[in-house]
Order: structure tokens, then sequence, then C-alpha cells
């Protein structure tokens, strides 16, 4: 009995000065600006041109966001091994609040991600006479919706949903009908 009490004693010892050793209490957390390009991310129009230049076909982003606050912002091309998973994101966050967190996805629609009724919360009419599914998956309320050979899926974090309504995302997904002529 005595063993066991010295053998727990050593193994606190050693547990409490490894952690001393890796974890100085004047470390501070990496910025989300160093973070974010470690797993890839890069400017939205950087991100946006990739993709482009991937698939060959113009993308439109919506020209709305959420009616809440974002300190960052960033994008992704997913170029993965086939045509199958590749995707574009644009993930918008916040520093003082994590539940202002936005996401743009976007895939081709022969490779678009198939909607399962049980995550079904509503559907709404978009101005192009499409129509938009509102859904809850993973910690989110998404909004899909197919437009230009797209399959668009916006995504607000559910702790913001009393901030960012179905309403609001329909209106985000409008934004997206704009012209593209040029301007003289």
């Amino acid at each position: 009995y005595k063993i066991v009490s010295v053998y727990l004693l050593i193994v606190l010892c050693l547990t409490i000065s490894v952690n001393n050793t890796f974890a100085n209490s004047n470390d501070e957390p990496h910025p989300l600006e160093y973070i974010y390009p470690e797993i890839g991310y890069k400017l939205v129009e950087e991100a946006t041109s990739e993709f482009e230049q991937h698939f060959k076909q113009n993308l439109k982003l919506p020209l709305r966001v959420p009616p809440i606050e974002f300190t960052h912002y960033f994008g992704r091309f997913n170029d993965l091994e086939g045509e199958k998973n590749d995707s574009f994101e644009v993930e918008f966050i916040s520093d003082r609040s994590p539940e202002n967190h936005y996401k743009i996805n976007v895939r081709p629609l022969e490779n678009k991600i198939p909607i399962r009724d049980k995550f079904i919360m509503g559907v709404y009419d978009l101005k192009n006479e499409n129509r938009a599914t509102y859904m809850t998956i993973s910690g989110f309320n998404v909004l899909v919706f197919d437009k230009d050979n797209w399959q668009y899926m916006l995504s607000i974090d559910k702790r913001a949903s009393d901030k960012v309504t179905a309403e609001n995302l329909v209106q985000i997904a409008n934004s997206i009908d704009y012209p593209t002529g040029q301007i003289d």
C-alpha cells in the first residue's frame, strides 16, 4: 500500500514537471492570421482564382455577409485526389466572439453533397426561381442551393442563430444574382 502511494507521488511530480516544461503561463495562443495559413487558408481572392482555374469556370460569391462582426476571413481551394471532393471554402471568424463563425462552401453540381431529409428544417424560394434547403448539420445551420453549375452551402454556427436567421441566409444567397458585365 505504501509502495503504491510513493509510486503515485512520483507520477504526480513527473506530470507537474512535464506540464511546466511544455506550458509556460506566459504563452499566448497564436493569432488566427498565423493558424489558418498553416492549414492551407489564404486570401479569398487567391483561393477563388485557384478554384476557377481548376474548374475553368467563374465563381460568384455573395455580396452580403451575415449581420454580425467578423475579425478575419480566409479562403481555401481543396484540390484533393480526383475531382469528386474538390471544393472551395471561405471562413469568416471572430477572435472576439467564437460563435461568430460563417462559412461558404462551393462544389461542382456533379459532385454535390446529397441532402438528407432528417436534417431539413425548411425550404425557401430564391429570387432566381431556385429553391434553397435550410438544414442543421454538425453545429451549423446551413442553407444549400444550386446556381451556375455550383452547389453552394452557406453555414452559420448554431450559437449565432438568434442573430443570423434562415431569412438572413436567403438574402445572402440572393446577393449572388448580380451582373458581371464591364463597367463603363
